[in-house]
Protein backbone atom coordinates (compact mmCIF):
# COMPACT_ATOMS: atom_id res chain seq x y z
CA UNK A 1 0.00 0.00 0.00
CA UNK A 2 1.09 3.72 -0.51
CA UNK A 3 -0.54 5.49 2.73
CA UNK A 4 1.85 7.47 4.76
CA UNK A 5 0.60 7.35 8.61
CA UNK A 6 1.56 10.10 10.31
CA UNK A 7 1.96 10.46 13.90
CA UNK A 8 0.41 13.37 16.24
CA UNK A 9 0.22 14.40 19.57
CA UNK A 10 3.26 12.82 21.12
CA UNK A 11 3.13 12.69 24.66
CA UNK A 12 6.52 12.78 26.66
CA UNK A 13 7.42 10.67 29.19
CA UNK A 14 10.83 11.72 31.12
CA UNK A 15 12.80 8.92 32.74
CA UNK A 16 16.60 10.05 34.58
CA UNK A 17 18.58 8.75 37.29
CA UNK A 18 19.04 11.34 40.16
CA UNK A 19 22.66 11.87 40.68
CA UNK A 20 24.02 11.16 44.12
CA UNK A 21 20.72 9.15 44.93
CA UNK A 22 22.37 6.41 46.93
CA UNK A 23 23.54 9.07 49.68
CA UNK A 24 20.07 10.98 48.79
CA UNK A 25 18.27 7.97 49.71
CA UNK A 26 19.98 7.00 52.80
CA UNK A 27 19.60 10.10 54.39
CA UNK A 28 15.38 10.30 53.04
CA UNK A 29 14.86 6.22 54.49
CA UNK A 30 14.75 6.69 58.08
CA UNK A 31 13.36 10.50 57.80
CA UNK A 32 10.16 8.57 56.02
CA UNK A 33 10.32 5.48 58.01
CA UNK A 34 9.92 7.61 61.24
CA UNK A 35 7.51 10.15 59.72
CA UNK A 36 5.20 6.85 59.07
CA UNK A 37 5.97 5.88 62.80
CA UNK A 38 4.35 8.84 63.78
CA UNK A 39 1.51 10.33 61.41
CA UNK A 40 -1.50 7.82 60.39
CA UNK A 41 -1.11 8.98 56.56
CA UNK A 42 -4.14 9.33 54.16
CA UNK A 43 -5.81 7.73 52.03
CA UNK A 44 -6.04 8.68 48.25
CA UNK A 45 -5.18 6.47 45.67
CA UNK A 46 -3.17 3.94 48.03
CA UNK A 47 -4.41 0.77 48.47
CA UNK A 48 -2.76 -1.42 51.35
CA UNK A 49 -0.13 1.11 51.92
CA UNK A 50 0.83 4.31 53.51
CA UNK A 51 0.65 7.85 52.41
CA UNK A 52 1.88 10.71 53.70
CA UNK A 53 0.28 14.01 54.23
CA UNK A 54 1.13 16.55 51.20
CA UNK A 55 3.97 18.04 53.48
CA UNK A 56 7.05 16.70 52.78
CA UNK A 57 9.28 19.70 52.05
CA UNK A 58 8.64 20.98 55.61
CA UNK A 59 10.08 18.15 57.22
CA UNK A 60 12.24 16.34 54.14
CA UNK A 61 15.39 18.56 54.75
CA UNK A 62 18.38 19.31 52.10
CA UNK A 63 17.50 15.64 50.30
CA UNK A 64 13.93 16.23 49.75
CA UNK A 65 15.56 20.14 47.95
CA UNK A 66 18.09 18.34 46.14
CA UNK A 67 15.61 16.09 44.36
CA UNK A 68 13.10 18.98 43.98
CA UNK A 69 15.86 21.31 42.46
CA UNK A 70 16.80 18.18 39.81
CA UNK A 71 13.21 17.90 38.92
CA UNK A 72 12.67 21.67 38.76
CA UNK A 73 15.50 21.15 35.74
CA UNK A 74 13.87 18.15 34.00
CA UNK A 75 10.06 20.39 33.78
CA UNK A 76 12.35 23.70 32.37
CA UNK A 77 13.92 21.19 29.90
CA UNK A 78 11.18 19.42 28.46
CA UNK A 79 8.54 22.65 27.87
CA UNK A 80 8.43 26.00 26.40
CA UNK A 81 7.06 29.17 26.83
CA UNK A 82 6.64 30.27 23.23
CA UNK A 83 6.08 33.91 24.35
CA UNK A 84 9.46 33.61 26.10
CA UNK A 85 11.65 30.91 24.86
CA UNK A 86 14.70 32.02 26.42
CA UNK A 87 13.53 33.23 29.79
CA UNK A 88 11.63 32.15 32.25
CA UNK A 89 8.02 33.82 33.10
CA UNK A 90 7.21 30.76 35.13
CA UNK A 91 8.50 29.26 38.49
CA UNK A 92 7.41 25.68 39.60
CA UNK A 93 5.05 25.09 43.13
CA UNK A 94 4.62 21.74 44.79
CA UNK A 95 2.19 19.26 46.11
CA UNK A 96 4.44 16.31 47.17
CA UNK A 97 3.81 13.58 49.69
CA UNK A 98 5.52 10.02 50.52
CA UNK A 99 4.08 6.71 50.00
CA UNK A 100 5.49 3.40 51.58
CA UNK A 101 4.01 0.18 50.31
CA UNK A 102 4.32 -3.14 51.51
CA UNK A 103 4.11 -6.24 49.31
CA UNK A 104 0.52 -6.59 47.29
CA UNK A 105 0.07 -2.55 47.98
CA UNK A 106 -0.95 -1.01 44.78
CA UNK A 107 -2.62 2.69 43.63
CA UNK A 108 -5.42 2.65 41.37
CA UNK A 109 -6.05 4.77 38.61
CA UNK A 110 -5.78 8.43 39.11
CA UNK A 111 -4.75 11.43 37.32
CA UNK A 112 -3.91 15.31 39.08
CA UNK A 113 -6.03 17.92 37.66
CA UNK A 114 -4.68 21.40 37.47
CA UNK A 115 -0.84 20.26 37.24
CA UNK A 116 1.60 20.52 34.67
CA UNK A 117 3.88 17.84 35.60
CA UNK A 118 3.82 14.48 37.82
CA UNK A 119 6.74 12.67 38.45
CA UNK A 120 7.35 9.51 41.04
CA UNK A 121 11.05 9.36 42.89
CA UNK A 122 12.18 5.87 44.14
CA UNK A 123 13.93 5.92 47.11
CA UNK A 124 13.78 2.44 47.30
CA UNK A 125 12.34 -0.25 44.73
CA UNK A 126 11.43 -2.67 47.61
CA UNK A 127 13.94 -5.53 46.02
CA UNK A 128 17.36 -6.84 46.92
CA UNK A 129 18.69 -6.28 43.61
CA UNK A 130 17.90 -2.87 43.02
CA UNK A 131 16.39 -2.87 39.60
CA UNK A 132 12.68 -3.25 40.61
CA UNK A 133 12.60 -6.76 38.58
CA UNK A 134 9.57 -8.11 41.10
CA UNK A 135 6.37 -5.72 39.72
CA UNK A 136 4.97 -2.97 40.90
CA UNK A 137 5.24 -1.32 37.81
CA UNK A 138 4.02 2.21 37.22
CA UNK A 139 1.15 1.98 34.75
CA UNK A 140 0.71 4.97 32.43
CA UNK A 141 -2.45 4.72 30.24
CA UNK A 142 -3.14 6.40 26.84
CA UNK A 143 -6.81 8.77 27.47
CA UNK A 144 -7.88 7.91 24.14
CA UNK A 145 -8.14 4.47 24.32
CA UNK A 146 -10.56 3.38 26.65
CA UNK A 147 -14.00 4.55 24.45
CA UNK A 148 -12.45 2.93 21.43
CA UNK A 149 -11.89 -0.31 23.33
CA UNK A 150 -15.23 -0.91 24.55
CA UNK A 151 -17.19 -2.81 21.44
CA UNK A 152 -13.57 -4.53 20.18
CA UNK A 153 -11.40 -4.93 22.92
CA UNK A 154 -8.39 -7.10 21.22
CA UNK A 155 -8.83 -4.46 17.99
CA UNK A 156 -5.41 -1.81 18.03
CA UNK A 157 -4.25 1.24 16.42
CA UNK A 158 -0.69 0.37 14.49
CA UNK A 159 1.69 2.90 15.17
CA UNK A 160 4.05 4.42 12.18
CA UNK A 161 6.46 2.33 12.62
CA UNK A 162 3.92 -0.19 11.99
CA UNK A 163 4.28 -1.45 15.51
CA UNK A 164 0.61 -2.46 17.98
CA UNK A 165 -0.08 0.71 19.81
CA UNK A 166 -1.27 -0.35 23.33
CA UNK A 167 -3.58 1.56 25.15
CA UNK A 168 -1.07 1.17 28.51
CA UNK A 169 2.52 1.68 29.56
CA UNK A 170 3.84 -0.53 32.17
CA UNK A 171 6.91 0.87 33.26
CA UNK A 172 9.94 -0.77 35.43
CA UNK A 173 11.10 1.02 38.47
CA UNK A 174 14.45 1.42 40.63
CA UNK A 175 15.82 2.61 42.95
CA UNK A 176 17.14 6.33 42.33
CA UNK A 177 14.89 6.70 39.47
CA UNK A 178 12.22 9.46 38.25
CA UNK A 179 10.10 9.18 35.81
CA UNK A 180 7.65 12.31 35.20
CA UNK A 181 4.68 13.08 32.58
CA UNK A 182 2.01 15.40 31.81
CA UNK A 183 -0.25 15.28 34.68
CA UNK A 184 -3.32 14.66 33.13
CA UNK A 185 -2.20 11.18 32.05
CA UNK A 186 -4.14 8.32 33.97
CA UNK A 187 -1.42 6.34 36.07
CA UNK A 188 -1.49 4.12 38.32
CA UNK A 189 0.48 1.58 40.37
CA UNK A 190 0.22 -2.76 40.10
CA UNK A 191 0.51 -4.78 43.19
CA UNK A 192 4.31 -4.83 44.69
CA UNK A 193 5.44 -8.15 44.45
CA UNK A 194 8.87 -7.54 46.74
CA UNK A 195 9.46 -8.75 50.29
CA UNK A 196 10.02 -5.37 51.79
CA UNK A 197 8.11 -2.21 51.69
CA UNK A 198 8.68 0.04 48.89
CA UNK A 199 8.82 3.90 49.45
CA UNK A 200 8.62 6.40 46.60
CA UNK A 201 7.73 10.61 46.46
CA UNK A 202 5.18 11.60 44.31
CA UNK A 203 5.24 14.94 43.42
CA UNK A 204 3.19 17.72 40.92
CA UNK A 205 4.30 21.11 39.36
CA UNK A 206 2.09 23.45 39.27
CA UNK A 207 3.48 26.48 37.11
CA UNK A 208 3.22 29.82 38.29
CA UNK A 209 3.39 33.24 36.20
CA UNK A 210 6.02 35.41 37.63
CA UNK A 211 4.68 38.49 36.84
CA UNK A 212 0.54 37.62 36.57
CA UNK A 213 -1.30 40.10 34.94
Amino acid sequence: MTAQVVGLFDTPVVVDDLPDAATINAALRPLILARRAAKPGVTMSNIGGWQSEHDVAEWGGESVQQLLRHVFALANAHCVDIISPNVLRHRWTTDIWVNVSPPQASNQMHTHPGAFWSAVYYVDDGSDTGDGAIGGELVIEDPRMPMVLMTMPNLRLRNPNGLVHEPQLKMKVRSGRIIMFPSWLSHGVVPHQGMRDRISIAINLLAIPLNPA
